[in-house]
């Protein structure tokens, strides 16, 4: 009997200490980076947008290639245009620009990963010789892998 209450006190006195151990906290998770202002999404896809019409002005297909999706598609007078469309006409339109000038931006946020970009373009310079028209353009992007690209492209004529 004595052995018994013997272990029985060890193991209150065990318990006592093991219970008095300050509990472990957990280290504070890291914040979640804030989510981008509009305005800085704006701005981040204007961007993006000058960089696609650089391009075309400079006839290189590379940013095409990069800044769009591989399912990205464009809406023009010829239809509906894949990427693997847009990339071979990048390098051989008939175009030669000489400058263009992106005004009247506005960003609608569909949800999280999907923003629309709308702004007036207008161009100096021809294409097949005929002057390029100033037009309202509209241009969806997706947020694919931590990454914003054009998925969708249309152009109207502006009056």
């Amino acid at each position: 009997m004595k052995k018994h209450l013997l272990a029985a006190g060890i193991l209150l006195a065990f318990a006592s200490v093991c219970f008095a151990q300050p509990q472990a906290t957990p280290s504070p998770s890291p914040k979640p980076k804030p989510a981008m202002s509009k305005a800085q999404m704006l701005k981040a896809l204007s961007t993006a947008e000058k960089k696609l019409w650089d391009a075309f002005k400079n006839k290189d297909p590379k940013p095409f290639k990069a800044g769009l999706t591989a399912d990205a598609f464009a809406l023009s007078e010829n239809g509906i245009e894949k990427k693997e469309d847009t990339l071979k006409m990048i390098s051989t339109a008939p175009c030669e620009i000489k400058s263009y000038e992106l005004s009247d931006w506005k960003l609608t946020m569909i949800n999280s990963s999907t923003a629309l970009v709308t702004y007036k373009g207008k161009t100096d310079g021809t294409c097949a010789g005929q002057a390029i028209p100033t037009a309202w353009c509209s241009t969806l992007y997706v947020n694919r892998g931590g990454k914003w690209l054009a998925v969708f492209h249309t152009e109207t004529p502006a009056k």
